[in-house]
């Protein structure tokens, strides 16, 4: 878990997870026939023999977001062997809640007899927290516009998409509300007031794992806008020269 104590942690912090799963559905990382790959920077266990299969560390070693390209290195590093061992472990890899000890233990195993196996998993637990602090709005921008363009591959045409996805999403409904109310259009109005609740209802799970208040949930697209312009910001930096800013070093495209 990361840490979600102060104001500005419990409004974005959970939102930040809530995305990412959006961004890479954990269901699809476990899923060996599937190519999506991740993985969670503050807690990552890798066997040696899969380290050393992909070439080390230094595979990424010029990746601004090195824990999904370490996840992705080890799950490209063999995929033809991917879909012989789904059913196998069809269990563990597509489960979203942690896998019991025993299951992991399988897992490594696993790993061990087929060196050519590039299984992952990807999930959430209460088990191991983050002390690194994000107590400000100012802290929490800058860990997102450090690299979000960066996961838009620096693609104009994903950034154009990404705002208009996250605008149809997350502000229309809203939008809609209040605009339906004073005009009368009510029908829209329960329309918009509908899809505003099914927005919420998505978001409890990851407020009730964090232990944060429900009525966040109706906070959504607020902070929807808010990750919105630190993805255009993150853009911004990058066209100014100043993306990928990290402890006072800014690193290029290339590493």
């Amino acid at each position: 878990l990361l840490r979600c104590q102060d104001f500005w942690e419990r409004l974005l912090i959970p939102a930040f997870v809530f995305f990412f799963q959006k961004l890479y559905p954990f269901a699809w990382v476990n899923n060996p026939t599937k190519s999506t790959a991740a993985a969670a920077g503050g807690c990552i266990l890798i066997p040696h023999q899969a380290l050393k299969r992909i070439g080390g560390i230094e595979v990424v070693r010029q990746a601004l977001i090195d824990d999904c390209a370490l996840a992705q290195a080890v799950k490209s590093s063999n995929t033809a062997s991917f879909a012989p061992l789904a059913p196998q472990l069809w269990g563990v890899q597509n489960s979203q809640s942690p896998p019991k000890l025993g299951d992991l233990g399988g897992f490594s195993k696993t790993n061990q007899q087929r060196p050519g196996f590039g299984g992952i998993w990807l999930g959430l637990s209460q088990s191991t927290r983050s002390l690194r602090p994000y107590p400000s709005l100012a802290s929490i921008w800058n860990m997102i516009a450090r690299t979000a363009f960066t996961q838009l591959e620096y693609s104009p045409w994903l950034l154009v998409g990404t705002v208009m996805g996250m605008t149809l999403i997350y502000l229309v409904p809203p939008i809609g509300l209040i605009v339906s109310v004073l005009t009368g259009h009510w029908l829209n109005a329960i329309a918009s007031l509908v899809t505003w609740l099914l927005m919420a209802l998505a978001y409890l799970p990851t407020l009730r794992l964090y232990q944060c208040s429900p009525l966040l949930g109706f906070c959504l697209p607020g902070i929807g806008l808010l990750y919105t312009l630190m993805t255009i910001d993150s853009a911004w930096r990058h066209w100014q020269g100043r993306g990928g800013a990290w402890k006072g070093r800014v690193y290029s495209v290339e590493g």
